[in-house]
C-alpha cells in the first residue's frame, strides 16, 4: 500500500472513530436527558405550589394510600406509615420488594416521626391535609412536599397528582385505565348473567350501629365503576355529598338488603367487633333479608383506597358471581 493510501485510510479511520464517539456521547446525553425529562417541575396541589428539582428517587409517603400509589408507579420508596400489620400488605404484590425493599416505617398515620423522616433524606414527601395539615410547613422544610386535601373518595385524583409529582403521569393514567376497563368487563358479565343485580356493602366496625357504604366510598366507587346497581340506602347522601356511609341500628337492617350483600368485619383483636355485630346478626330481621350474604376481607375492602385494593374487590366480585376475573 502506498504512503498516500495509508494516510487516506488512517484519516478515514480517525473520522469514523470520532463519529462513533460523537454518536456514543450523544446517545449518553440523550439517555441522561430522558431520565430527568420534565424536571425541574412545578406541581400545584392543595396547599399551594411545590418546586421539584429532579425526578424523585427517595419518596416518603405519610398515608398508606400514597404508599400504594408510589409502589404502583414504580418509584423507590424509603419511608411509609404503618399498615394494620408490620411491613407491606400482600395486595401490593412484588412491587413492595422491588421498589420498597429499603423502605422503613416512620410511625402511624398522622403521627409520623419528623426526626425519622429527616434521617431518610427524602427528595419528595407525600401526604394529605386531613392527615398532616398542621405539619405541612415542617415537612416542606425537610423536602419538597405535595398534599392532597383528603384520601378516600378522591383516590383516583390523588394517584394522578402523585403521577405529576413523580413525572409519571402517563403511567398513572395507564394504571387507572387498566383498572377501569377490568371493572367494566367484570360488571358487564355480572349484569348480563344476573340481570342487573343490586349489591349492598355492610360493615361491622365495633360500633352499636352497622355501616352501609355509599356510592361515594372507596368500595362504592369500585362498584360504580363496574356498573353495579346499589340499594337506595347506599346512594349519595343528599344532605352531605362527602358522606361515605349510612349508619343504621339493628331495627333498620332491612336497609342493607340487596340481591348480594357483601359483609365486612373489622377485626380489632379483642372481640369487640363481634360483640357489637351480634344484635344485627342474631336479629330475626337479618334472617329475613332476601339477599345472599358474602363475607369479605375488611383489610381489602376498607383499608387500601388504591388501585391495588380496587383490584382485590374486583376479584371478590367476579368470584361471588361466578364470572371471569379478567385478570390483567
Amino acid at each position: 500500500m502506498s504512503t498516500l493510501l495509508r494516510r487516506t485510510a488512517a484519516a478515514a479511520f480517525a473520522a469514523t472513530a470520532l463519529a462513533v464517539a460523537g454518536c456514543s456521547s450523544a446517545d449518553e446525553d440523550a439517555t441522561a436527558a430522558s431520565s430527568t425529562e420534565g424536571f425541574p417541575r412545578t406541581v400545584t396541589h392543595f396547599r399551594g405550589v411545590t418546586e421539584i428539582p429532579e425526578q424523585p428517587q427517595r419518596v416518603v409517603a405519610l398515608d398508606t394510600s400514597f404508599t400504594d400509589a408510589v409502589l404502583l408507579l414504580e418509584t423507590p420508596l424509603v419511608g411509609y406509615v404503618d399498615y394494620r400489620e408490620s411491613g407491606f400488605p400482600e395486595y401490593v404484590g412484588d412491587a413492595g420488594q422491588e421498589f420498597g425493599a429499603d423502605a422503613e416505617p416512620v410511625g402511624k398515620v398522622s403521627e409520623a416521626s419528623l426526626e425519622k423522616v429527616v434521617t431518610l433524606e427524602p427528595d419528595l414527601i407525600l401526604s394529605a391535609d386531613v392527615r398532616d395539615g398542621d405539619r405541612y410547613d415542617q415537612l416542606s422544610e425537610i423536602a419538597p412536599t405535595v398534599f392532597t386535601e383528603t384520601t378516600g373518595p378522591t383516590w383516583k385524583e390523588n394517584i394522578r397528582l402523585v403521577g405529576q409529582a413523580l413525572g409519571k403521569e402517563e403511567l398513572a393514567e395507564q394504571k387507572i385505565s387498566e383498572y377501569e376497563e377490568r371493572a367494566r368487563a367484570i360488571g358487564d358479565e355480572i349484569n348480563a348473567k344476573e340481570n342487573n343485580p343490586t349489591v349492598s356493602v355492610v360493615r361491622f366496625a365495633g360500633e352499636p350501629t352497622a355501616r352501609l357504604y355509599r356510592t361515594t366510598s372507596f368500595s362504592g366507587i369500585v362498584l360504580e365503576d363496574a356498573g353495579l346497581a346499589r340499594p337506595d340506602s347506599q346512594g349519595p347522601d343528599p344532605a352531605d355529598p362527602a358522606n361515605i356511609m349510612n349508619s343504621i341500628s339493628p331495627e333498620l337492617i332491612d336497609q342493607a338488603d340487596a340481591d348480594v350483600i357483601f359483609v365486612s368485619t373489622y377485626q380489632d383483636g379483642t372481640g369487640q367487633t363481634s360483640d357489637a355485630a351480634r344484635p344485627f346478626l342474631e336479629s330475626p330481621l337479618w334472617a329475613q333479608l332476601d339477599g345472599r350474604t358474602v363475607d369479605v376481607d375488611d383489610t381489602l375492602w376498607m383499608t387500601p383506597v388504591s388501585i391495588q385494593g380496587a383490584h382485590k374487590i374486583l376479584d371478590d366480585l367476579a368470584d361471588a358471581f361466578g364470572v371471569d376475573r379478567h385478570e390483567i
